[in-house]
């Protein structure tokens, strides 16, 4: 993995705390069906920014990496969730949504970015 990608590297180790959240829901809980929507969501996020990197063109990246801030929100959705249904404590809550919105600033700040670097390369062969 490229660790200066700030996003591929954020992405794995939310993956990681997704997993450990996973398991203590299954096993502390017996929570399975919300704890499956979340783990599904939350790794794909960093599933998509890996393929992204491999994308055949500018387009499929770009498709990736939506893909990648689309998995983030929804993730975010299910940690409220969880929170909301009392699976999981506040102090837990804040503590893996603080991450979640980093990761979704991050994607959004890329997306942005690569949205703005089109725009002014589609100017560049504009005819004047």
């Amino acid at each position: 993995m490229n660790d200066k990608n700030v996003a591929r590297v954020k992405s794995k180790q939310f993956a990681i705390r997704i997993v450990k959240l996973y398991q203590y829901l299954c096993n502390e809980k017996n929570e399975f069906v919300l704890s499956k929507q979340v783990l599904r969501s939350g790794t794909s996020i960093g599933a998509n920014l890996s393929e992204a990197e491999c994308a055949i063109s500018k387009n499929d990246f770009k498709t990736k990496l939506y893909i990648a801030l689309k998995e983030c929100v929804e993730t975010e959705y299910w940690l409220e969730l969880l929170f909301e249904t009392e699976y999981i404590t506040k102090q837990q809550y804040d503590d893996i949504i603080k991450d979640c919105k980093e990761l979704c600033k991050i994607l959004t700040a890329s997306s942005k970015t690569l949205a703005e670097r089109e725009q002014n390369s589609s100017n560049e062969n504009d005819p004047i």
